[in-house]
C-alpha cells in the first residue's frame, strides 16, 4: 500500500467519482490492511488504481442486510451521505455492488476513532474538546440546513484525519425531513429526553448530544451513565446532571454543557450560540485541528 507519507499528500481528485457516470468494480482498487469491521461488514485502506488515491473501502455483506430489512434504512445512509460537502462530514465518493457484498468508497480519515484517542487518553483538554464540538457544531448546523438530523453523534462515529480534523463518519441513523420524527433511534447514554420518552423530536436532539458529547470529552464518560438502562433512562428523562470535581473543567465548560443538556428541547443553546459561547471563543482552534 502507499506510504504514510504519500497518503498525507494526497490530494482530493478535482472530479470525485460518481456512482450514476462511473460502473466501478472492486478490480479498479488495491486493497491494503483492515481498518476495523462491524456487524454488517468490514473497512478495509484500499487505493485507486488509476489515479492513485487512497480511501477507506467499506464492505457490507447483502445476507446482513436482507437477514436484519435495512435496504431502506442503508440507502437513505447512503443518499444523505453522498449529498453532503462539508469539511467535517466524510465524504463518501461513491458505491458498487458484486453478487455478496456492497462497497462504499470513503474518504480515508488516518488517526481513526475519535472513541479510541479518548479511551487511550482517558479525557480531552479543554483545546481539544472546544476545537472538536466548534467543528461538530459547524458540520451539524449545515446538515439541518439541509433538513438532515444526525441522531447518533457518539465517539465511535467520529473520524479524525491525520491534520486531526474531525469527520463525522456515520449516518445510519440520520434522517432527512423538516418534519417532527417519532422513531427512537441512537445510541442509550446519548438519547434526548424526548426519544427516551417515546415523543416526537427534531433537530434539538443533536444539540443535546453535543451536551452530552462534551461532557464526556472532559470527564471521560457520559453524564447520565448508570448500571442499567432503566437507571440511564431515569437519569436523562431527570436530567440528573453533576460535575464532579476536576481541575481540568473550568466553570465556561460547564456553562455550555449545562446550556445545552436542557430537558425543553426548544430551550437549548441554539448551534449559532454554542459557536459564539466563550468557552468555544477562547479555546477552539479556529482552524478546527487538534495535534495529537
Amino acid at each position: 500500500m502507499t506510504s504514510q507519507k504519500q497518503i498525507h499528500s494526497q490530494k482530493p481528485p478535482r472530479n470525485q467519482p460518481n456512482p450514476s457516470k462511473k460502473e466501478w468494480s472492486i478490480k479498479d482498487f488495491e486493497i491494503g490492511k483492515p481498518l476495523g469491521k462491524g456487524k454488517f461488514g468490514r473497512v478495509y485502506l484500499a487505493r485507486e488504481v488509476k489515479s492513485n488515491y487512497v480511501v477507506a473501502l467499506k464492505v457490507i455483506f447483502k445476507e446482513q442486510i436482507e437477514k436484519y430489512r435495512l435496504h431502506h434504512q442503508l440507502k437513505r445512509e447512503m443518499d444523505i451521505q453522498f449529498s453532503l460537502r462539508h469539511p467535517n462530514i466524510l465524504r463518501l465518493y461513491g458505491w458498487f455492488h458484486d453478487e455478496h457484498r456492497i462497497f462504499l468508497i470513503l474518504e480515508y480519515a488516518f488517526r481513526g476513532e475519535l472513541y479510541r484517542e479518548l479511551r487511550k487518553s482517558g479525557y480531552l483538554s479543554e483545546k481539544q474538546a472546544a476545537t472538536y464540538i466548534s467543528s461538530l457544531t459547524q458540520a451539524l448546523a449545515y446538515c439541518h440546513e439541509k433538513h438532515v438530523i444526525h441522531r447518533d453523534i457518539k465517539p465511535e462515529n467520529l473520524l479524525i484525519d491525520h491534520e486531526g480534523r474531525l469527520k463525522i463518519a456515520d449516518f445510519g441513523w440520520s434522517v432527512q425531513s423538516s418534519n417532527k420524527r417519532h422513531t427512537m433511534c441512537g445510541t442509550l447514554d446519548y438519547l434526548a429526553p424526548e426519544m427516551v420518552e417515546n415523543k416526537a423530536h427534531d433537530y434539538a436532539v443533536d444539540n443535546w448530544t453535543l451536551g452530552v458529547l462534551c461532557y464526556e470529552f472532559l470527564y471521560g464518560v457520559p453524564p447520565f451513565e448508570a448500571e442499567s438502562q432503566a437507571d440511564t433512562f431515569r437519569r436523562i428523562m431527570k436530567v440528573d446532571l453533576t460535575f464532579p470535581s476536576s481541575p481540568n473543567v473550568s466553570a465556561e465548560a460547564k456553562n455550555l454543557i449545562s446550556r445545552l443538556l436542557v430537558k425543553d428541547s426548544s430551550k437549548r443553546l441554539p448551534l449559532v450560540k454554542i459557536l459564539e459561547h466563550p468557552w468555544i471563543v477562547k479555546n477552539a482552534d479556529p482552524m478546527g485541528a487538534c495535534s495529537k
